[in-house]
């Protein structure tokens, strides 16, 4: 692009946006409009993307996400209930009323119900010291109180996937239930056999704790949150302020997800209402065998208020520093029958409707409308869930708004855009599992998958994707203005200097130090199937800030408005960005993927792992391994000089490009668990959130089992070889 086009076009840009320099700052200030480039990775020419970008800015509006989100939130939308249908509806007929194409897309699928829970604890006398869960209850005189808190449709605490029981045990404390703190407890003579084991909230996904428990032998788990972690340690109590009051409890699935997500009955296959039971997996069957990924022992969650005087009653070995919470005492072990736990859960476990709801805006181009660009949040919730997950849905639908006006003023996208309101995550990523499973064929060659989930909780951008999206979710972020002046680019870089990391960095991670950091994507939201399961690039995005009472009743409209966003605009923010992400994606003419970076973050993991094992003195031989993570690179470099010059027609370019990524998928998943099959990235499966990179490698290190290792270096130089093949081939 030569200068003097350069400067045309910027000067396009600033007619076309005026109404972007009326965003409102946080602190009522007119904050400018942000810097609009002048290129744009994979366009050969921006101007007319530039208009529709400004186009669409226009449109979100904070008022309309603040009516969403309240709208959404008015009741109660546990996974297939009642008041999940009327959210079902509502979307629905939010994406009609934009234009898109729209379907309510029921799927069958294996959900626990509470019946009635009960824990209680009792000392070696036989003293009652707790019997619960406690009501989650705020004191209505305590700054306004919770005017949600008492509505008969809130269900009981409890666990997604757990299994009936009653069951009575003395009680060991595993602090936040690692492989690590099970590790401690074993080389000190803590047994769990026949326990009931006590965990805190934290560390690693609450499915993985009770995963290592029942390895362990445990009878039963139960979760509490500390608050050193999400309570009065970290801030003020809701409703003086955003973190967990005492009885504040936090829900969640404890299915094994690094093992399988999606419905518990059909790994594998989608869980479709004519699917005949026998087809299925039955729920003995689930909890059973080599890959079953429900908790064969009862779990429950408690808060700190019920959790309190069971640990202030254990007695046994000292627990160590790093075990010890927040609460006002020395926390000890246990497991010397000094408390005893009766656990009696009845759950009804059944096969129930769940629903997703899916908008499309058919392709224009011929030769690439079935490329499709996916987006989706989920809309369930464990209770009203305002953060987790409608401040996503309604900051999507605000995005949902833009393209609608586009569409009447007579855009249509370059690709297929198909939009997604997922059901079931929180249960277990069901809904959109389901639906990955259920396009499978299509997905192989969608060109992105486009995730959020907390769309707000406060004011801090961040972002995770895959190393080839990384640089384009920056991009996006430079044309969106900030509620406190500038672009979220500015912003998330104010934010990144001031110590605000929404993400970790992986080791062999390249370019943190001169940009800001886009994490790596693990598990625990929806783009876990379309990337992990089917190799279909993806990213996801969210607004973070102090937030305490994640998955309890109190996440709701109320504190929404008391402590994440009063005004809207990081909604109006947050809309802006996922509809860029989806209008570039949409549109552009070369993919815009960075397979140099891809490369040099691969070169990366591969050499942290070698040093890992050297330093294990496994002899691992990773001289193949690095050669062809080496190519990959140089592949990734070579193919970027033509994306940058695109040809006329892209169409055979843009092909190779989606296939390399699905050629780091191996055929026959990872060890232990198939349903995973990329061979860069996966959820630990100790980890369960949290990204492992080369997983297949790393976790034979970590084990250690050199011969596995071994193997899995070959798997990831077949995959690296195949995508460095294609990516030669393209840059011919």
């Amino acid at each position: 692009m030569t200068r003097s086009v350069s400067r045309t076009l910027a000067s396009v840009i600033l007619l076309v946006i005026p109404a972007l320099a009326q965003t409102t700052s946080q602190d009522g200030s007119e904050a400018g409009p942000p810097t609009i480039p002048q290129h744009l990775f994979g366009y050969r020419d921006f101007a007319s993307e530039a208009k529709t970008d400004a186009d669409f800015l226009r449109v979100p509006e904070a008022a309309l996400a603040g009516q969403h989100l309240k709208a959404l939130t008015a009741q109660p939308h546990w996974a297939s209930s009642p008041g999940d249908y009327v959210t079902v509806q509502y979307v629905a007929g939010q994406f009609r009323a934009a234009g898109l194409e729209t379907q309510i897309v029921p799927y069958r699928v294996m959900l626990n119900k509470p019946v009635s829970i009960l824990v209680e604890a009792f000392d070696a006398s036989g003293k009652r010291l707790m019997s619960g869960p406690s009501p989650e209850h705020v004191d209505p005189n305590d700054h306004g109180g919770d005017p949600f808190q008492d509505n008969p449709d809130v269900t009981p605490a409890f666990n997604g996937s757990s299994p009936s029981a009653d069951v009575t045990g003395d009680v060991v404390y595993a602090n936040y239930g690692t492989l690590a703190d099970f590790q401690y407890l074993a080389a000190h003579n803590v047994s769990v056999k026949d326990k009931i084991v006590l965990v805190r909230y934290g560390g690693n996904f609450r499915g993985v704790k009770v995963y290592i428990a029942q390895q362990n032998g445990a009878k039963g788990v139960l979760i509490y949150s500390d608050p050193a972690d999400d309570g009065y340690a970290k801030g003020d109590l809701y409703p003086a302020g955003p973190m967990r009051p005492a009885s504040g409890v936090q829900r969640g699935s404890a299915q094994f997800l690094p093992i399988n997500p999606g419905d518990p009955t059909t790994p594998g296959v989608a869980s479709t209402p004519d699917l005949p039971d026998s087809k299925r997996l039955t729920e003995a069957q689930t909890r059973s065998g080599p890959n079953a990924d429900q908790p064969a022992i009862p779990v429950n969650p408690l808060s700190y208020k019920d959790a309190q005087p069971i640990l202030e009653g254990l007695a046994g070995p000292s627990a160590p520093n790093d075990f010890q919470g927040g609460l006002p005492f020395h926390y000890h072990l246990g497991g010397t029958g000094a408390v005893r736990v009766h656990m009696d859960l009845k759950q009804d476990t059944a096969l129930r409707t769940i629903w997703d709801v899916i908008g499309i805006i058919d392709g224009s181009d011929p030769a690439q409308k079935e490329d499709w660009v996916v987006a989706g949040n989920h809309r369930d919730a464990w209770v009203y869930g305002a953060v987790d997950p409608n401040s996503g849905t309604a900051a999507m639908l605000e995005s949902v708004h833009g393209l609608g006006v586009l569409l009447k003023q007579g855009w249509r996208p370059k690709r297929r855009v198909v939009i997604c309101s997922w059901d079931a995550e929180e249960e277990g990523l069901i809904g959109s599992t389901e639906w990955a499973e259920d396009h499978a064929s299509h997905l192989a060659h969608a060109v992105a998958y486009f995730n959020t989930d907390v769309g707000v909780s406060g004011p801090n951008f961040g972002a995770s994707a895959v190393p080839s999206l990384k640089q384009f979710v920056r991009d996006v972020t430079k044309e969106v203005p900030a509620p406190k002046g500038g672009s979220v680019y500015d912003q998330w870089r104010k934010d990144e200097d001031a110590g605000h990391m929404r993400h970790t960095i992986q080791p062999g991670d390249q370019g943190a130090d001169s940009d800001v950091n886009v994490g790596t994507l693990g598990s625990g939201s929806d783009y876990t199937p379309f990337i992990q399961h089917l190799g279909v690039p993806s990213t996801d995005i969210g607004s973070d800030g102090p937030y305490g009472v994640y998955h309890s009743v109190f996440d709701n409209y109320n504190w929404f408005i008391k402590n994440a966003d009063p005004t809207f605009v990081y909604e109006q923010q947050q809309a802006r960005v996922f509809g860029l992400e989806i209008l570039h994606m949409a549109d552009t003419d070369v993919l815009p993927y960075d397979y140099a970076v891809y490369g040099k973050e691969i070169v990366g993991y591969v050499d942290a792992a070698a040093k890992r094992a050297t330093e294990a003195k496994l002899g691992l031989d990773f001289q193949a391994a690095s050669t062809a993570a080496h190519r990959f690179a140089a592949a990734g470099k070579a193919v970027r000089v033509l994306q940058e010059a695109p040809p006329v027609n892209p169409t055979a370019l843009n092909a190779a490009l989606r296939e390399a990524e699905s050629a780091l998928l191996s055929p026959v998943g990872l060890p232990k668990r198939p349903w995973f099959k990329h061979t860069i990235y996966a959820p630990g499966e100790f980890t369960g959130y949290a990204a492992v990179v080369i997983p297949g490698v790393n976790e034979a290190i970590d084990v250690p089992d050199a011969g596995r290792a071994q193997t899995q270096l070959v798997t990831l130089t077949d995959s690296l070889n195949r995508a460095a093949a294609i990516l030669e081939q393209a840059a011919k």
